[in-house]
């Protein structure tokens, strides 16, 4: 007669502790897992929203310098014995030699202004004007496109750079009877919820004497 040994006959497999323990352990890689994603993904999301309101902001910056720098003592003859170009502390109106509604060339009428008062938020406007017409405050007959730089604006300040003076000097008004020259640089200063206190200075190519 022969004999066997109980091992072979032993049925092979995992014990209930065995899988318990497995389903765990994979639930636990699986939660890590998926918190892993999650903050990757989230990390994403931020950077690409981080990404966009620096384009943004970048965009703005550019069209707004872009009109100031080219600021353009423009006159209505040459009999006139002051150019255009009317400065003051919350708003800015001036003819620039770019214009974007002409693919960047081309004489344009400019208005930088904000719709509100202090401790009110308002809307931070760019206007352009083609063709230049100085003449006809209503602007007949021609193209005027706005654009809004910023809203809920709560504050909106503009200076202008003096180099005349012994001391280079910020003042709040620009008169060209005065200075028969355009300022060498405008600041920009506003105020928003979500970005705070932002200053813009810009430099005026263009500041020339005028004869």
């Amino acid at each position: 007669m022969t004999f066997r040994t109980g091992i072979f006959n032993k049925t092979s497999g995992f014990t209930l502790l065995e899988v318990m323990l497995a389903l765990t352990l994979f639930a636990l890689l699986g939660t890590i897992l998926y918190g892993a994603i999650a903050l990757g993904h989230g990390a994403v999301e931020k950077s690409e929203r981080s990404f966009e309101k620096n384009q943004e902001l970048r965009s703005t910056v550019d069209l707004v310098g872009g009109y100031i720098r080219s600021s353009y003592p423009y006159r209505m003859s040459q009999q006139d014995p002051t150019f255009f170009y009317r400065a003051e502390e919350t708003e800015l109106s001036f003819i620039s030699s770019f214009s974007l509604a002409m693919g960047g060339r081309g004489m344009a009428k400019i208005r930088l202004f904000w719709e509100g008062q202090n401790g009110e938020e308002g809307v931070l406007k760019l206007e352009e004007q083609i063709p230049v017409r100085l003449a006809d405050e209503n602007g007949g007959g021609g193209y005027t496109h706005s654009v809004v730089i910023r809203d809920r604006v709560s504050a909106f300040h503009l200076a202008y750079l003096d180099t005349k003076t012994e001391q280079e000097e910020w003042v709040e008004k620009w008169d060209t009877a005065e200075h028969k020259t355009l300022p060498r640089a405008v600041r920009v200063n506003f105020r928003t919820p979500r970005e705070g206190e932002v200053e813009w200075v810009f430099p005026v190519m263009m500041s020339v004497l005028a004869p």
